[in-house]
């Protein structure tokens, strides 16, 4: 396994950033609600509000609007390498989680879904594993979102190309929960991403790895430490 970010960023949606009828909708990010802890299970994801409650996300199968019928994309995972490359073609109108991704990881390199096909795993400082998650598929760009970073400007001889290039995981990986399990943040700086997995010391967070198969044996999964992000290698 290599590690690849630190865990930056946690957040929920406490309702559709998308509202209107078509063709008239509009997006908007400030039902976006950062979390300190965030529950996450095969339904969705739940946030740790202040007062120690826990908030149910839109994707979230149990939401009384839920946009998550089928199951397929109850959480999702953004990376900031991508946040960059958002604000360098919509300037800083794009800010740290505007696109409404659960996860956040701190990491230099863009990833496609190929490169995180074997899924990922979140593990604790200690090392135990905290949850994993099935990476389904990119979160793909929409009219809406892509008009408010042109500060709801549109042109349409324009957009296909800002479509194009809002896609392919710029705008983060719809995953599925495999089991149960609380990931949180730390205000730690995160180490320099290893090579291989090694004990790490127990005053470090949760990090992010992904991982490859070996020996005919499978460790796919999405792990999440308070140290950074892991990304399965073959």
């Amino acid at each position: 396994m290599r590690e690849i970010g630190a865990v930056v960023r946690l957040q929920i949606q406490r309702s559709s950033l998308k509202t209107g009828e078509k063709p008239h909708r509009v997006y908007d990010p400030s039902p976006v609600l950062a979390v300190r802890r965030l529950a996450v299970g095969g339904d969705g994801v739940l946030g740790e509000g202040e007062n120690r409650s826990w908030i149910v996300d839109v994707h979230h199968r149990a939401h009384p609007q839920t946009k998550n019928p089928d199951g397929m994309h109850g959480v999702s995972v953004g990376f900031t390498s991508h946040y960059d490359a958002m604000r360098q073609r919509f300037s800083d109108r794009i800010t740290l989680g505007c696109a409404g991704e659960n996860i956040i990881v701190e990491t230099s390199r863009r990833f496609t879904l190929e490169d995180l096909a074997a899924g990922l795993v979140c593990v604790g400082a200690g090392g135990s594993e905290v949850a994993r998650f099935n990476v389904l598929d990119v979160a793909h760009p929409c009219r809406p979102f892509t008009g408010w970073a042109l500060g709801n400007r549109v042109e349409s001889e324009v957009l296909k190309s800002h479509l194009q290039f809002l896609d392919g995981g710029t705008r983060g990986f719809y995953c599925r929960g495999e089991g149960a399990g609380i990931v949180s943040t730390s205000t730690l700086k995160p180490s320099s991403p290893a090579a291989s997995v090694a004990p790490r010391p127990a005053s470090r967070s949760a990090a992010f790895r992904s991982v490859s198969t070996r020996r005919g044996t499978c460790f796919s999964g999405f792990v999440i430490c308070v140290i950074g992000l892991l990304l399965a290698t073959s």
